[in-house]
Parts: C-alpha cells; sequence; structure tokens
C-alpha cells in the first residue's frame, strides 16, 4: 500500500497556537505525539514526520506558509512522494459546521476555507478532508476574528475530548476507513446510557 500523506492546516508562530484555525496543526501534533513519528524537520515549506499508522508507512505535514498558501506546502510534498491525491488527507477547521461535530469527506468545494482552496488551486479537489467543526460567529464580518482567536475554555469541554477521539481513531484513516474513523470518533464522544433500573418486583421472586 502506498504512503499516506496527513496535513493538518494552520498558521505558523506561537501567536497562532491555539487559535481554531490551526486545527489541524492541533491534530497532527496529537497524532505525532501518540504514535511516536519521528522528529518534525523542515521540508516542503513545512514541517515533515516520519511515521507508521495501522502498519502503513505516513507522513504528517504541517505547512509554514500561511493558511492562505497551504498548497505551496502539499503539492510539493504529495509529488515527491509521487503519491495518488487519494493519499493525501487534509484536517482543517470548519465553520460549517457545529462546534464539536466532525465530518469526512473526499473532494467537493472549499466552503471559503483558504487552505483548501489553495491546496485545490495547486492539486485539484480530490483529496480527503477531516472537516473539525469549529461553528459559525453567525454573521460573515465575524469570521475572520472567529477564526482567529483562541479556543475558548469552553469550547475545550468539546475540543480536547475530540482530539483525543480522533487520535485514538486515527490509525482507520490509514486504512481508508473514514466512515469507521467517524463512527469510532462519534462512538468514544457519546456517553454509555444508564443502565434501567431493575424491576423490584423481579428482584424479590
Amino acid at each position: 500500500m502506498e504512503a499516506l500523506l496527513i496535513a493538518g492546516l494552520g498558521n505558523p508562530g506561537a501567536q497562532y497556537a491555539l487559535n481554531r484555525h490551526n486545527a489541524g496543526f492541533i491534530l497532527a501534533d496529537a497524532i505525532h505525539a501518540e504514535y511516536r513519528f519521528g522528529p518534525w524537520r523542515a521540508k516542503f515549506e513545512g514541517l515533515l514526520s516520519e511515521g507508521e499508522l495501522a502498519g502503513r508507512k505516513t507522513y504528517l505535514l504541517k505547512p509554514q506558509t500561511y493558511m492562505n498558501d497551504s498548497g505551496n506546502s502539499v503539492g510539493p510534498a504529495l509529488r515527491f512522494f509521487k503519491l495518488p491525491l487519494e493519499s493525501l488527507v487534509v484536517a482543517h477547521d470548519e465553520i460549517d459546521l457545529a462546534a464539536g461535530k466532525l465530518k469526512v469527506k473526499k473532494g467537493g468545494g472549499d466552503a471559503g476555507q483558504n487552505g483548501l482552496r489553495s491546496i485545490t488551486a495547486t492539486l485539484g479537489p480530490d483529496y480527503r478532508r477531516v472537516r473539525i467543526g469549529i461553528g459559525h460567529p453567525g454573521e460573515k464580518h465575524k469570521v475572520t476574528g472567529h477564526v482567529l482567536q483562541n479556543f475558548s475554555n469552553a469550547d475545550l469541554d468539546w475540543f480536547k475530548p475530540m482530539l483525543d477521539a480522533m487520535m485514538e481513531a486515527a490509525p482507520l484513516l490509514a486504512k481508508d476507513d473514514d466512515k469507521g474513523f467517524m463512527n469510532k470518533v462519534a462512538l468514544i464522544l457519546t456517553p454509555p446510557k444508564p443502565e434501567k433500573a431493575k424491576d423490584k418486583k423481579k428482584d424479590e421472586l
């Protein structure tokens, strides 16, 4: 099986590290730590790390080009490793999904996400996307401020468990099982239903 390239999108620099717009970077860092990937090294105008997920050679990439030029990093990396577009997974924040919602899809439009727009302009649209819902502020003129703000304490109540669940489910991405990935994340995040109270009369018999 060909290698997998997971590109987490965000903006470089400490001032952006905890922005909602950096959800892709944050997921890449979590996978990197959990699955003991190699050290980050500067390559393809980004930071690249090598490792394995589910026995599949996997590259993690964090473009350092700023979000709007993500394609300038992702495109050269994919071409260098001679990978087909189906071997690319792009993780990014998504304002058109409610906060805490997750969707994985292949192809489609960019819905105003400038990182996707740049990658699509470079490679075409038929790559896989891990869409991490951060919610919409309600008015178009507030979008930039919303995505460039840090995750709030209230956000962390849903984002931290979601991040842990995505990290745990990440090997399913390497198996090209996008539906399984979404289902596992949902299962981890769904609290178990309380057991029904036993019938007292039945207990007495």
